[in-house]
């Protein structure tokens, strides 16, 4: 009852601070999907240095926690208004008009003013898009995730109604009014004992003049000194400080999503789509002055599957100086990517086959938004690199194969450890002939050691098929089984003792939980392993 009773009489006080945490995390919750600002920070070292830039890949998760603290402090906030609007009504005050938020003592219709409505659609709103947040609906239902989260725009319109409300006010004439003057032109009696006699009445020390000595006993006790209103009080609305927080950030937010629908607005020339076992689809595109980092993803857009959705997708293949070609890996998984493949193999068969560009088919219009960045740009700033692949996460580090591929020499990077883990044989069947042309060019530049390639395989069904004359140089480093991290990580340590080794992983979260914890664990060859994961921002 006393925390109650407490939160009662501090209720006003409650929703101003919860206001505060409200303004300064709406305010930071949109820095985060600033991408090209992030892609920019990220890939300048100039700016950014590495410790910045890992905090940068932090971004999603800093975004939930923002997230996450706007939901909490809603409620905090909602709880003292509604507090607030039984205080209101019952002190209704009859002196100071202006200052009462309800028309007369028991009312609470005031609730359904501006600040009210617009306060109820927007806990409406965020409800739907904290609900849809959750892993069950964003992974069973994304477009339920998508259509929700772009709810955000309509919070932001509605939040600058609400705080345009006025109900607290605070007064501008404490001069010509101070505190406690309740009669003008009329002197205030201030810090008076009762007199001896309530019989005899106040002197009025306007018109009588004040007793020369205060000490000598009168009709009162003490008496101080006396100030005159010379006006009544007036009130005026605080200025809503929320335009002070949101309006930064939500500028730059639309000034980037300007700058990418232009970037982003001429669809890209499909050269040609391979059609990959189990379920994998590999486009390759080509469009004007597009360039890129390994290791970044970009956004695609296709208006004939779907008008207002796009998906993230890894670059498997980057353009470089001497071609313009680059390309993504798409695993058919959903809805969306059901009818992406559907559109461009309507018309031709299932083989992989590439077509010259004179002799391409008429694909559908593709958009695409980006690059951005993401931690594997990282993988080639550190001298050591150990990068972890589950299935169809090995396409952020296909990009990074495949700029090794044309040259190695002009990167910090000296050893690679690439461990990929796949249920099935088909799956390495995607990048096999990446790894052994690979595999093959340092073996001629007399740098076998430059790559340590683990292949893991959980079913041993059909294991002869990649077993053959053309992926030879894979045969001794296919295992069965899963990976032994523990005694992987001790290995690494010791062949590089006292050097940092930068993690990377892409793949299920039980291997990423297992190896950011032997990331942050100690050895005694004083070996320090930075721990990495993609998450699309």
């Amino acid at each position: 009852y006393l925390t109650l009773a407490v939160f009662v009489q501090l209720g006003l006080c409650v929703s101003r601070a919860s206001a505060s945490v409200l303004n300064l995390n709406c305010c930071l919750v949109l820095l985060p999907m600033c991408r090209v600002l992030l892609a920019f920070l990220r890939g300048s070292q100039k700016v950014a240095s590495r410790k910045t830039r890992r905090l940068i890949d932090k971004s999603k998760t800093f975004h939930v926690t923002c997230g996450v603290t706007i939901c909490i402090f809603s409620v905090l906030h909602v709880a003292a208004h509604l507090v607030n609007a039984l205080n209101f009504s019952e002190n209704y005050n009859e002196d100071f008009l202006a200052l009462n938020a309800a028309n007369y003592r028991g009312e609470l219709s005031h609730v359904f003013l501006v600040p009210g409505l617009t306060g109820v659609v927007m806990v409406l709103v965020l409800f739907l898009m904290c609900t849809a947040s959750t892993y069950a609906i964003r992974v069973s239902h994304y477009v339920i995730f998508w259509y929700t989260h772009n709810l955000f725009f309509v919070f932001y319109m509605l939040l600058m109604l609400h705080v345009s409300g006025g109900v607290l006010k605070y007064q501008t004439n404490l001069e010509e009014h101070p505190p406690g003057c309740f009669n003008p032109n009329k002197t205030l009696r201030e810090n008076m004992t009762v007199p001896k006699a309530f019989e005899e009445p106040f002197p009025d020390y306007t018109t009588e003049p004040f007793p020369e000595d205060l000490s000598v006993p009168g009709p009162f006790v003490q008496s101080n000194f006396m100030r005159i209103c010379s006006e009544e009080p007036k009130f005026q609305s605080h200025f809503p400080e929320t335009w002070f927080w949101i309006s930064g950030p939500l500028c730059l937010y639309c000034v980037e999503r300007l700058y990418r629908y232009i970037r982003s607005n001429k669809p890209v020339t499909i050269t040609s789509v391979i059609s990959h076992p189990s379920n994998v689809l590999e486009v390759r595109m080509i469009k004007d002055d597009f360039k890129a980092r390994p290791g970044q993803y970009v956004i695609l857009h296709c208006p004939r599957v779907s008008g207002l959705e796009s998906h993230p997708f890894t670059l498997t293949m980057c353009p470089t100086d001497t071609k313009a070609t680059f390309g993504v890996h798409l695993k058919v998984v959903g809805d969306w990517t059901e009818r992406f493949r559907d559109l461009l193999l309507l018309h031709s068969n299932q083989d992989a086959e590439i077509l010259p560009i004179f002799q391409q088919r008429h694909y559908p219009k593709l958009y695409v938004d980006g690059p951005f960045g993401s931690p594997f740009e990282e993988s080639l700033n550190y001298e050591v690199s150990l990068c972890v692949a589950g299935g169809i996460g090995v396409t952020p580090f296909a990009s990074v194969l495949n700029t090794l591929l044309d040259g190695w020499k002009c990167y910090k990077l000296r050893r690679l450890y690439f461990i990929w883990v796949c249920r099935d044989v088909e799956s390495f069947r995607w990048f096999a002939d990446l790894l052994c042309m690979l595999h093959n060019k340092l073996w001629q530049e007399n740098r076998p050691d430059y790559i340590n390639i683990q292949l893991y395989l959980s079913q041993t069904d059909g294991i002869q098929k990649i077993i053959g004359e053309k992926y030879q140089a894979l045969n001794s480093r296919l295992l069965i089984g899963r990976p032994r991290w523990k005694l992987l990580f001790d290995e690494i340590a010791k062949c590089n003792r006292r050097k940092t080794i930068g993690v990377f992983c892409c793949g299920p979260n039980n291997i990423s939980k297992i190896l950011h914890k032997l990331s942050n664990s100690s050895n005694s060859y004083g070996t320090r392993f930075e721990y990495n994961k993609e998450s699309f921002s």
